[in-house]
């Protein structure tokens, strides 16, 4: 299987015009260390972010290892030995083990944050030590701790973490607990924002905390204070408002790829794993098992294509957005600068988006 990832340049908000393009940035290919960027081998990467700096770190599933590409179009492997296993906290990253990493987030602080799932925690690196250490979860797979120290707390698969715009707080999508939690970055305590623990639809307008949920996937807060929470096998995009009410947006419950260009509570969804937010606060989603990048406009709620046709392939060395044929998209992200990035993962490379 090959991953691919979609790295690219937008000044503004997300859109595909004419001339758009996407211009491979990484992978692909055989390298395996210290390699240009264009050259490197990946392994299902799932997860990209960047430093202020411009470093953009990578988190393979498969490949069980924290990647870093460097300003000079570099790549490294930065931890990770390469097996499965939850130890290495307090040492060299590069001799860590992990447990199929889903997800990234790169705080304020300057320190890289891991979700790593399978081992049901979230841990640490710094860049500056190379040094990996435990931040949240104790590894047992159970629910429990809020309202107490984040280090001391249960999860059960971390899928997904993400920073709050201000960098305060880091909400956590504890997929098999069903719940959306935060850690806040100030006090350490973790806390609820979404989800009973039990499986169902929840109804507009309710408590999100008291509220059910299908399979939380990804979540993601927007400059508003808006939580935007993925459901997989719910193939739906909910929000919890700032007041605690939570609401559908999109996505009919049934799996499927219709309603681009319209009313996104119509629309059909496919197993959606992750979302991001650009610079004007629309959402961005992979649409994963339908291999295409979407968009969901809060001022209009409609729900539009930017990327992908639709059908399972390989995107090759890149093209026109609308014409590129994804395999199992995992990951997008916006920088502050408006710049798109999109992992595709199960093609291996890593794209830029040119306008």
């Amino acid at each position: 299987m090959r991953t691919l990832l979609i790295l690219g340049l937008l000044l503004g908000p997300i859109a595909t015009a004419r001339g758009d393009e996407l211009v491979l940035f990484a992978g692909g290919g055989t390298g395996e260390d210290n390699v240009p960027a264009a050259e490197a081998k990946f392994v299902q990467p799932f997860g990209i972010d960047f430093d202020t700096a411009g470093n953009a770190y990578v988190v393979e599933l498969k490949g069980e290892r924290l990647l870093g590409i460097d300003t000079k179009g570099t790549f490294r492997i930065l931890g990770g030995n390469g097996t499965t296993g939850s130890d290495g906290d307090g040492g060299p990253a590069r001799q860590a083990r992990f447990n199929g990493m889903h997800s990234l987030a790169m705080g304020r602080d300057g320190q890289v944050y891991l979700a790593d799932t399978w081992n049901n925690r979230i841990r640490r690196y710094d860049p500056k030590s190379s040094v990996i250490e435990a931040f949240a979860g104790t590894g047992e797979k159970k629910y429990g701790g809020d309202g107490g120290p984040a280090k001391s707390a249960l999860f059960t698969g971390v899928f997904c973490i993400a920073f709050n715009p201000a960098g305060e707080k880091l909400y956590v999508t504890d997929l098999d607990n069903r719940r959306i939690r935060v850690v806040d970055m100030g006090t350490g305590v973790v806390d609820l924002v979404a989800g009973n623990g039990k499986k169902g639809l929840p109804e507009d307008g309710a408590d999100a905390r008291t509220s059910p949920l299908v399979d939380p996937r990804a979540c993601t807060v927007d400059r508003k204070g808006n939580v935007y929470i993925l459901e997989r096998g719910g193939h739906a995009l909910r929000v919890v408002r700032p007041d605690g009410k939570i609401y559908t947006l999109a996505g009919t419950g049934k799996a499927g790829l219709t309603g681009d260009d319209g009313d996104a509570k119509l629309a059909t969804l496919n197993g959606p794993k992750h979302l991001c937010i650009d610079l004007d606060d629309n959402v961005i989603i992979a649409d994963t098992a339908n291999h295409v990048i979407r968009k969901y406009t809060p001022t209009d709620g409609r729900i539009t294509r930017v990327a992908g046709t639709g059908k399972k392939g390989d995107s090759g060395t890149g093209g026109d957005p609308l014409m590129i044929t994804f395999n199992e998209p995992h990951g997008v992200h916006v920088r502050p600068d408006g710049s798109f990035y999109i992992v595709d993962s199960m093609n291996h490379r890593i794209f830029r988006w040119k306008k």
